[in-house]
């Protein structure tokens, strides 16, 4: 499988910021990567206390609304899909596998909540879901 290498970037107007996508050749390792400033662990509780679910939601930082807004989530289903610190400290890296791509988000940053109401909803608020910037390309 022979496809191309994918690149697109959007950098703030001003400052230093900037998001990435990135996807690997997919006929070399089939990993496809993409960027974002902000990965957070979120444990969903019952009313007493109890995990219901545990998802990871990625947001960017948006210089427009000065706060941050989801780009995308998932649920945690295996301990392998928790975000875990890049080496040397660059970031944390969140890893699943997709039918026969293997998926990584690379965060700058991360934070863990514990909450009863669903952070990722309560951002459709900021930004409704048909708005957000995929991850990846649709072909991907």
């Amino acid at each position: 499988m022979n496809l191309l290498f994918q690149l697109a970037m959007v950098v703030c107007t001003s400052g230093s910021c900037s998001s990435s996508i990135v996807s690997s050749p997919l006929g070399t390792n089939g990993t496809t990567q993409a960027s974002v400033d902000l990965v957070e662990l979120n444990h969903f509780l019952d009313d007493h206390g109890r995990e219901v679910f545990r998802q990871v939601v990625f947001y960017d930082w948006s210089r427009k609304s000065k706060q941050f807004e989801v780009r995308a989530w998932r649920l945690v289903k295996h301990p392998s899909q928790l975000p875990r610190p890049q080496h040397l400290g660059e970031g944390f890296m969140v890893r699943w596998q997709d039918k026969y791509i293997t998926r990584e988000v690379i965060a700058k940053t991360m934070r863990e909540t514990y909450s009863q109401e669903d952070p990722e909803r309560i951002n459709r608020n900021i930004l409704p879901e048909n708005e957000r910037r995929p991850l990846w390309p649709a072909a991907d």
